[in-house]
């Protein structure tokens, strides 16, 4: 199981969370904003596919999170994920995405290789009060180094 997430060009050492569906049947959250949180319904970091991991960005009150400087991310910069072995497995970043609400985001939870992949999520857009959601995704594509 994927335990920790190291991207030292944006300063990420943080600890990874098993997540799987929230009740509105998307991808649930992390238990805060230190954290990220592994998509467990799908492959493990490293395995053929797309791994997920998620992580908030733009938390209340000014509180630091996880993913605050993904946007900053660069082509061929790396995410090392640690497991619980201390096994560490490296991915280099690909590309970066935005969604918006609603639009297909099939692409993120799978892959038409045989490949492994990571693709990293976060919220970013413009802040709903009402709705209590973030109006983008951002997300960085990576892949497993050779």
């Amino acid at each position: 199981m994927p335990v920790r997430i190291k991207i030292p060009a944006i300063n990420i050492d943080a600890p990874i969370d098993q997540v799987g569906l929230a009740p509105d049947g998307t991808m649930d959250v992390p238990s805060g904003p230190a954290n990220a949180a592994w998509f467990n319904l799908g492959p493990h970091p490293g395995e053929i596919g797309s791994a997920v991991i998620d992580g908030h960005a733009g938390w209340k009150n000014g509180t630091p999170a996880v993913f605050d400087y993904l946007y900053k991310l660069h082509i061929g910069d790396k995410i090392y994920i640690e497991d619980e072995k201390g096994i560490t497995t490296t991915f280099v970043v690909r590309k970066k995405e935005t969604y918006k609400e609603g639009q297909d985001a099939s692409a993120v939870f799978g892959s038409d290789d045989e490949g492994a992949h990571l693709n990293l999520i976060t919220c970013s857009g413009v802040w709903n009060k009402i709705e209590k959601n973030h109006s983008d995704r951002l997300v960085v594509f990576a892949d497993k180094e050779i």
